[in-house]
């Protein structure tokens, strides 16, 4: 009887074994399409871009890097771009942690809803962020009506706008893993004497020291790489990195300068995530965490409900305000308010455009629901080949998924048109090469928003099912589906809005008869007229109202993180 047990036991263990090699076998399966999808939509487009720019003749112009890095503007476009970032980062960690802290330990009425309306700004179009603060700071915006003050080309502009768009990263980052911190530990050191601060400098500090700097690295990067807030607040005079490339390629054509300055950002963002993800593998390993339902509790004390009014007055002056600006900028006409740009959105002047404006709203959902798609596949796979954390490959490819929210959207744009030109990739003519781009995008939320959830499900159960009999489709419709269901649908939600705003690269490849809603506000808003700027508001608030409507379902269906790593 015990020999057979033994057998059993035996034959049970030699097949989990075998299980688990089958399993790190289908992982590298799993990898092959996001692989594939990156080196040919990505790297190829990158790297074409590189190389027409400095390899001429067969030789490559190694000193072209010093010339460029050596010219005196260039030299001012570097120095801004790290220092706006550096600015920008401080200003969102200042203004954005009590909103953290009371979204993780507060509950309230109303805290819900709250959540979604910080949230917002973040999957917002860039170009809508930028048109946002122009309504409020520029030409015949509130402040230059109320006192005669006019932002629009100055850098506290482009600050502002970067915390507006950026806030939501430090609240949910910070305050995701504020909310799964144990009170008990800091109850406990001052039982033991210690003061209130002196407790949290102790004790809570350090274990938020992880995310905040995660968060800082997050929002660094945002504003490293901005675009299309410099681009339509900054002037000729404010130059990021990103719009210097975008000048270059698309208005002098010197395609060498744009190229060492895609080296250049490279590297930065190359850096910048490498550090990004030490600091998330740092939290994850020394931590433990409690349910967050548990942490929350009802304001005491005067200072707790002086802390929520002074966050609930933040967010109405930094994100209510702005697009309260533009609706209001959207509907105030020559004739009176109304919906006279709205209606004008239906007429095309044979200049701007080649079709009505509101064509491009059509366009832009149609485009951003085949991204979606996209995403989807690519993200889910990849997001199921992380679900165990291995060794530097697996961490190499978790590296890759995130480069297109850093590397120069201009760049891959523009490495579209030169590079999928030929058979079997000749798509400049296809509707498909706009979805592709956004897709770029939207995959790393997709990753992001589904691996925590995978990773919290019990592998002994896949291990349990595969030893059963079940093949790995059988076991991930079985086992995994039912429990990602709902992150599925938040990934599939982020993936849209993100794909809905992304103007980078879509403003090279949107044909002139099928534009983009962010490519139509940009083109819009550079030409003279009431009209146009009129009709770029009306444009800008259809587009947040979209994300918005987004934002407040997936806030619904926003599953409960197992893990902190992830926005």
């Amino acid at each position: 009887m015990d020999l057979a047990r033994q057998e059993v036991a035996a034959e049970a263990k030699a097949r989990a074994a075998g299980v688990r090699r089958s399993g790190s076998l289908v992982r590298l399966g799993l990898m092959v399409v996001p692989v594939v999808f990156f080196a040919v939509f990505f790297a190829y487009p990158v790297v074409a871009i590189v190389r027409r720019g400095l390899l001429v003749g067969g030789v490559w112009q190694t000193g072209r890097i010093v010339d460029v890095l050596g010219e005196p503007d260039i030299r001012h476009v570097l120095w801004f771009t790290g220092w706006q970032a550096l600015a920008s980062t401080a200003l969102t960690l200042l203004i954005a942690l009590p909103g953290a802290y009371v979204f993780a330990r507060l509950d309230f009425p109303g805290k819900q809803i709250l959540r979604a309306v910080v949230t917002v700004p973040f999957v917002l179009p860039t170009v809508v962020v930028g048109t946002a603060f122009l309504a409020l700071v520029g030409r015949g915006g509130l402040l230059d009506a109320l006192w005669g003050v006019r932002l629009d080309t100055t850098v506290w502009a482009i600050l502002a706008a970067h915390v507006f768009f950026n806030y939501a990263v430090v609240v949910r980052t910070v305050g995701g893993l504020w909310g799964q911190l144990d009170p008990r530990q800091e109850e406990a050191a001052r039982m033991l004497g210690a003061s209130r601060f002196t407790a949290w400098r102790t004790v809570t500090l350090p274990a938020l020291g992880p995310a905040v700097a995660a968060a800082a690295l997050m929002v660094f990067l945002f504003t490293f790489t901005s675009f299309g807030v410099v681009q339509i607040l900054g002037g000729p005079g404010y130059s990021t990195l990103e719009v210097e490339i975008y000048r270059q390629t698309a208005q002098i054509f010197d395609l060498s300068t744009a190229a060492v300055l895609t080296l250049v950002q490279f590297a930065a963002v190359g850096l910048i995530l490498a550090v990004h993800a030490w600091s998330v593998r740092r939290r994850e390993s020394a931590l433990r965490l409690v349910d967050a339902a548990h942490t929350a509790r009802r304001p005491r004390g005067a200072a707790q409900w002086a802390l929520l009014g002074a966050v609930a007055a933040t967010v109405a002056l930094l994100i209510l305000l702005p697009l309260g600006v533009l609706v209001q900028r959207s509907l105030d006409a020559p004739g009176g308010y109304g919906f006279a740009y709205y209606r004008a959105l239906g007429d095309a002047d044979g200049g701007t455009f080649l079709v009505p404006p509101i064509n491009a709203v059509w366009n832009s959902l149609e485009y951003a629901l085949a991204a979606t798609g996209i995403a989807l596949v690519v993200g889910g796979l990849a997001a199921a080949a992380l679900t165990r954390r291995a060794g530097r490959l697996v961490r190499g490819f978790d590296a890759l998924l995130m480069l297109p929210l850093g590397v120069s959207a201009v760049t891959v744009g523009f490495g579209f048109l030169i590079t999928l030109d030929k058979p079997p990739l000749d798509l400049r003519a296809s509707w498909i090469l706009v979805p592709l781009a956004q897709a770029l995008v939207g995959v790393p939320f997709v990753v992001r928003t589904m691996l925590p959830v995978l990773r919290a499900v019990d592998g002994r159960l896949r291990e349990a099912a595969a030893v059963l009999g079940a093949s790995p489709l059988r076991a991930w419709r079985e086992v995994d589906l039912p429990m990602v269901r709902r992150a599925l649908l938040v990934a599939a939600g982020f993936a849209f809005a993100v794909s809905l705003g992304e103007f980078g690269a879509t403003v090279f490849i949107a044909r002139p008869d099928n534009p983009t809603l962010p490519v139509a506000v940009a083109r819009l808003l550079g030409r003279a007229g009431d009209l146009n700027y009129g009709q770029a508001m009306a444009l800008s608030t259809v587009l947040m109202i979209v994300c918005a409507a987004a934002l407040l379902l997936l806030e619904r269906m926003r599953p409960a993180r197992a893990s902190t790593g992830e926005f």
